[in-house]
């Protein structure tokens, strides 16, 4: 499909809008799995699409992938597939590919065709003249968990190295960086240290609000298979709304937006006065630390509240397990049941899982406690679950971070293109750190500027006030997916210099004054990494439409016309495997070994860190990792800071920034859906996909939608202090909120439910939090 064609589909309300290309081809890809035959071309790729990273083999005629099915050789999937992943073909083949690159007149805002060369020239001259007039702050990069490890490796280097710039930052600020920052905080390394075998050898799994039925299908099925085996297995669904993981789960507590602070503090209450410490792996592994709690210290990040950028950086200092217990006092079942919702058997409940020593336990998490105010000290709290309990570093027991994209981890966390990182968990406020950079590179000492740049919301803040004078977007719709859309809007041919590189038109193509074609996934070759530490390679399989070239080549032609080749001094040939082998030195030796770019090649990818050929599934863990010397248990290796041993952050309840009141008496939730990826710019596009869900709605509680008048199907306006949408009604659909919640998707561009979220953030990450807004419901008169 193209996009008048689903934009036609919301406003005529009919599946006839789709075109007769669009069924054809739909109808040829159909064809073409039911009956793959022998005449097609197969390879091996990960998924395109979210960060389980499942294989998939690709099936080739006449240059066009018209085949794919899920690879039966691929631990992470063993040949299964969610609903995405059987239309992946399609992501391909929408009739609006963008094929030329495209310039805007400042006046007219039409585009126009240019050349390539007219493009980088462009672009260099633009990005140099900003450097030289208002220095490196001027100049920025916003990326992608989407993007390549090749492509965030080249941004990194063009950005750090050659402009000296730090504002480069991913949209994994917006999914995965509190997530970063609780592994940072508590292990001084990023990543878990479980991995997906997890899912077949522990006994419990507790989701805190993390939908996996829906976001993570197919790894929710390996724990699902795990209990139809095991009938002594329980899931344990922690959430604000009912949804389809709560089908299947033993047991269902929902609670209020934000007391999942305080219900994680209440278990570890209990585990404390019902002696279920591990008193010995605690005195051995683990040291106590605390942080600034004062919440008019700390604040939120709103726009209009701390002026130009949040900047809140927090300061530990050693605590210990007689001020932890002492801190917690308050922290009853009563009292958390009162803060929550969540009645206190429930609460005991959930201590007694954790503090059962003969069961493992796996605690897992992605969007609902990444994506809050305070969501760094939701996931050291987690963590603190586990690490009390010794719970961590063994099958079956291990605190899981579950990512969105699929390379949030390979390419923002392991490459380091977050604002303030470099390769490897190195940072750039360290003196260290930036030599080996520089010593790997081969620039000067101080090449690299030791002052972190903007994170993802003040850099889109610094744009619309004028600060950062140009920008490059890759692989990622900000015009759709940045909280309160209306602080960052703009109009193209405002004095500033925004580039896309996109596959499709998007709002966001719509702002750019300079829109560049992209080739995507199987058009080039690449490397992902997935939530387990799995790093995967892919070769080249099509070729990409018209004109359109990879995002690192763009990256590297810029460099050169800015006089920074220097930093790409890869062979036209082979460069992909050789700029892989290099971002591959600062790894060696570091506990995050990279397996060789051919060794990539010829598997399926294998678990880092890899020494000696053999990949580690459990991190930390005697027997398994090569870093540890101990004959058993755990040694947290890389916690330098802490004498090589995990942190447990004391972490309080802080109440959210905005909640319901008499004039906005709802509270809004965002989310994803089973069939649309992100913004939709892909799955809308495939015809299937976004027949299944052609338009935005909000999720009611029946009680609520009576008490206002409306039923389903009829429209209402979803309004808070920042602006409204006007959505169609679901009662009872597949999310079904207790009252006074709502839910709205954010896949769709013709109803920008992002005009009405808070942008209040995490102070640590400073990922926003698109799940706490106060919104009230206005029916819409027929």
């Amino acid at each position: 499909m193209k996009r008048r064609s689903f934009l036609q589909v919301v406003t005529t309300g009919s599946i006839a809008a789709f075109s007769a290309r669009d069924k054809a081809e739909a109808q040829q890809i159909a064809n073409a799995q039911a009956a793959p035959g022998d005449d097609l071309k197969w390879d091996k790729a990960p998924c395109r699409f979210c960060g389980t990273g499942c294989g998939v083999e690709v099936g080739v005629k006449d240059g066009k992938a018209v085949a794919v099915r899920g690879d039966t050789q691929n631990p992470v999937n063993k040949g299964l597939l969610c609903v995405k992943g059987y239309h992946l073909p399609g992501l391909l083949y929408g009739e609006d590919r963008l094929v030329k690159p495209q310039l805007r007149d400042p006046n007219t805002k039409e585009l126009k065709d240019i050349s390539w060369d007219e493009a980088l020239d462009l672009i260099a001259s633009k990005f140099q003249e900003a450097l030289d007039q208002h220095g490196p702050e001027s100049v920025a990069m916003y990326g992608s968990g989407q993007w390549g490890v090749h492509d965030g490796y080249a941004a990194l280097k063009w950005v750090k190295a050659g402009m000296r710039s730090n504002n480069l930052d991913p949209n994994a600020r917006l999914c995965m960086a509190s997530a970063v920052m609780g592994f940072m905080t508590q292990f001084q390394s990023d990543e878990p240290m479980g991995c997906y075998e997890d899912f077949e050898a522990g006994d419990d799994f507790v989701l805190w609000g993390n939908n996996m039925a829906e976001m993570h299908p197919v790894l929710f099925s390996r724990i699902l298979e795990n209990k139809r085996k095991n009938p002594n297995v329980r899931i344990i669904d922690l959430a604000t709304r009912y949804t389809p993981t709560s089908d299947y789960a033993d047991d269902v507590m929902l609670f209020k937006p934000g007391s999942d602070l305080a219900i994680a503090n209440g278990i570890l209450h209990l585990l404390v006065k019902n002696n279920q410490v591990d008193e010995a792996f605690v005195k051995e592994n683990v040291v106590f630390k605390r942080g600034i709690e004062d919440v008019d210290v700390i604040g939120y990040g709103c726009y209009g509240d701390n002026a130009d950028r949040y900047t809140f950086k927090d300061k530990g200092r050693a605590s210990s397990f007689e001020e932890l217990k002492t801190f917690l006092e308050d922290y009853t079942p009563e009292k958390v049941a009162e803060i929550s919702g969540v009645p206190a058997a429930k609460i005991k409940s959930l201590a007694s899982i954790y503090g059962d020593s003969r069961r493992g336990t796996v605690s897992l998490w992605c969007m609902g406690v990444n994506q809050h105010y305070r969501g760094t000290w939701m996931n050291n709290l987690i963590t603190d679950l586990h690490l009390i309990t010794g719970k961590i570093g063994r099958p079956g027991a291990n605190p899981f971070s579950l990512t969105g994209q699929p390379s949030a981890c390979g390419t923002a966390r392991e490459v380091g293109t977050l604002s303030n990182r470099l390769p490897a968990d190195l940072l750039v406020t360290k003196p260290a750190h930036r030599k080996i950079a520089e010593d790997i590179w081969g620039v000067p000492a101080g090449t690299i500027n030791p002052k972190p740049g903007y994170h993802a919301v003040d850099m889109f803040r610094a744009l619309a006030r004028g600060d950062v004078k140009a920008m490059w977007i890759q692989t990622t719709n900000p015009w759709v997916s940045m909280p309160n859309l209306h602080s960052i809007e703009r109009e193209p041919g405002d004095g500033k210099f925004v580039v896309a590189s996109e596959i499709y038109p998007t709002p966001t193509t719509d702002a750019a004054d300079l829109i560049l074609p992209a080739a995507a996934w199987i058009e080039r070759e690449g490397i992902f990494g997935n939530s387990e530490r799995r790093t995967q390679q892919w070769n080249k399989m099509v070729d990409a439409p018209g004109e359109a070239k990879e995002d690192a080549w763009a990256i590297m032609e810029v460099a050169k016309r800015m006089g920074m080749g220097n930093l790409f001094p890869y062979s036209e040939a082979n460069w992909h495997e050789e700029m892989f082998e290099e971002y591959r030195k600062f790894t060696i030796g570091k506990g995050k070994d990279l397996a060789s770019y051919q060794t990539l090649k010829e598997t399926r990818g294998m678990l880092w860190p890899v020494v000696n050929g053999k990949e580690t599934r459990y991190r930390y863990a005697a027997g398994h990792d090569p870093y540890v010397k101990k004959s058993k248990g755990v040694h947290f290796y890389k916690a330098k800071g802490y004498g090589e041993k995990a942190a447990f952050w004391l972490r309080p309840y802080h109440a959210p920034p905005e909640v319901p009141d008499a004039e906005y008496p709802f509270n809004l939730a965002t989310g994803r859906v089973l069939e649309h990826w992100h913004t939709g710019s892909m799955t809308r596009r495939i015809t299937q996909l976004h027949q299944a869900v052609p338009e935005p709605y909000v999720e009611l509680n029946p009680a609520d939608a009576k008490e206002l008048g409306v039923k389903k199907g009829e429209m209402v306006r979803v309004r808070s202090r920042r602006g409204y949408v006007t959505l169609k009604v679901v009662i009872d659909g597949r999310g079904r909120p207790p009252r006074g919640q709502a839910f709205v998707p954010f896949f769709a561009e013709e109803e920008l439910i992002n005009k009405v979220t808070l942008d209040a953030m995490d102070n640590i990450s400073k990922e926003p939090d698109y799940k706490k807004c106060a919104v009230r419901i206005e029916k819409v008169a027929t």
